[in-house]
């Protein structure tokens, strides 16, 4: 079977399609911690397994020996490293034959890369046949809010000129989905990103260039950015964690090009420009 966890998540549903291209359903799993998120799923014959990572017990009948697992790391900060270690622990227990993990690229020193980079170490202690699918930023968090940042006008961050390689999460799914269907992969690590690497003030040309309209990048100091994002409405520590981000951007830990995305998927990543016309056309 071919286990997917987060598969009600952004990225665990696009793997989860992916999968289902080129598997029978009957050959796909989910570990989810609500049935009836996944019940869509379910009616196309996709087993769903209801886990909670803060109840290892719930992940005791999570996976079977011979199974093929993403583990896609967890949305809450802070708690990701007991969390995952469940999840590996559970997958050590059943003997999976593939341990793939979402990780961040390895130039990353930025705080949110911690519990990645912990989480890599307890998936090396383990012993578990295992891949390393570091995944570079998605377009997405840029273009979450395209035509609100156009009808603003501006780009705004920390970031100076500091270049970020994307690629949409479809790109990083359809990656993800090569190494579970595919052989060779174990003991690899991938560095997963875009093709090309841009600046902020290349989004705001594109997004202008897409509009019509002017949009500018308005670089501002790290505590400004703070109060930008805060009052925003975006809690605190969260907002915190992007301004480091941005600042990791700077340092230049996002702009690596290696190809290994394109090569995965075996095609070219979809650049920022066709990213920026989809977002607005929607």
């Amino acid at each position: 079977m071919y286990v997917v966890t987060g598969a009600t998540g952004q990225l665990g549903r696009l793997v989860v399609e992916g999968l289902l291209a080129q598997v029978p359903a009957s050959e796909v799993a989910v570990a989810v911690r609500s049935a009836e998120k996944a019940a869509d799923l379910a009616a196309r014959g996709v087993a769903v397994r209801v886990v909670d990572y803060d109840k290892p017990e719930t992940l005791a009948g999570a996976f079977a020996e011979g199974d093929r697992v993403l583990l896609i790391s967890g949305s809450e900060v802070g708690r990701r490293i007991p969390q995952h270690r469940a999840v590996v622990e559970a997958a050590k227990a059943a003997g999976v034959a593939l341990l793939a993990y979402t990780s961040i690229p390895g130039a990353a020193t930025f705080r949110l890369a911690d519990e990645h980079k912990a989480t890599e170490e307890l998936i090396l202690a383990s012993g578990l046949p295992h891949a390393f699918l570091r995944n570079g930023w998605y377009t997405e968090n840029y273009l979450g809010d395209a035509a609100g940042t156009v009808a603003r006008g501006v780009v705004l961050g920390s970031a100076g000129e500091g270049r970020v390689a994307t690629a949409p999460r479809r790109d990083y799914a359809d990656a993800a989905v090569a190494v579970l269907v595919g052989e060779g992969h174990e003991g690899r690590v991938y560095e997963l990103s875009g093709d090309a690497a841009w600046s902020l003030p290349e989004l705001a040309a594109e997004l202008a260039k897409a509009s019509g309209k002017p949009v500018e990048h308005r670089d501002v100091t790290p505590a400004e950015h703070l109060d930008a994002l805060v009052g925003a409405g975006l809690p605190q520590g969260f907002a915190e964690a992007l301004v480091d981000v941005d600042a990791g951007i700077a340092r230049g830990e996002l702009a690596g090009t290696p190809g290994d995305l394109a090569r995965l998927i075996g095609r070219p990543t979809v650049p920022l420009a066709e990213s920026v016309r989809t977002a607005l056309d929607a």
